[in-house]
């Protein structure tokens, strides 16, 4: 084979090893990349069947209901409601009225079986798509009361 056509080859062999590496590393990202929805979404079949994704909103008063280790409660956006269990340890923050984030799938019953909820950290933080999320469903309720029927 002639150096140039090694060149050739060498440039060839790089090329696709790194289209594989970029490939991997895309599929991987993919898989681990994590949607988040809304009540409303969740409602509305926008979130994937059989994936896992996060869900957030606030923790509707009242709804709260604990079984040993494991605990029921309702993630609304004030205009949707979602029923999530969770087995496992609470967040120390996690409160009735307060923001929360859960994460996994949503099951064929209608429930979002987390495996972990995280809770907002101070008084004034809410996470952003949360925030989003509950001004959405506001206006949404807003435009829909003041509509003419």
């Amino acid at each position: 084979m002639k150096p140039g056509h090694k060149r050739i080859a060498a440039i060839a062999f790089g090329l696709l090893a790194l289209g594989i590496a970029a490939a991997l590393v895309l599929q991987a990202l993919e898989k681990n990349l994590m949607s988040f929805f809304t009540p409303s979404q969740v409602a509305a079949n926008e979130a994937p069947q059989g994936r896992t994704f996060r869900i957030g909103g606030i923790v509707l008063e009242g709804s709260v209901e604990r079984a040993g280790v494991e605990v029921q409660f309702v993630v609304t956006d004030t205009a949707k409601n979602i029923p999530v269990v969770y087995r496992g340890a609470l967040p120390d923050l996690f409160r009735e009225g307060k923001g929360v984030v859960a994460q996994s799938s949503l099951g064929a019953d209608g429930v979002f079986r987390a495996r972990e909820v995280l809770a907002k950290h101070d008084e004034n933080y809410m996470p952003p798509e949360t925030a989003e999320a509950v001004k959405k469903a506001h206006e949404s309720a807003a435009k829909a009361t003041t509509a003419p029927h």
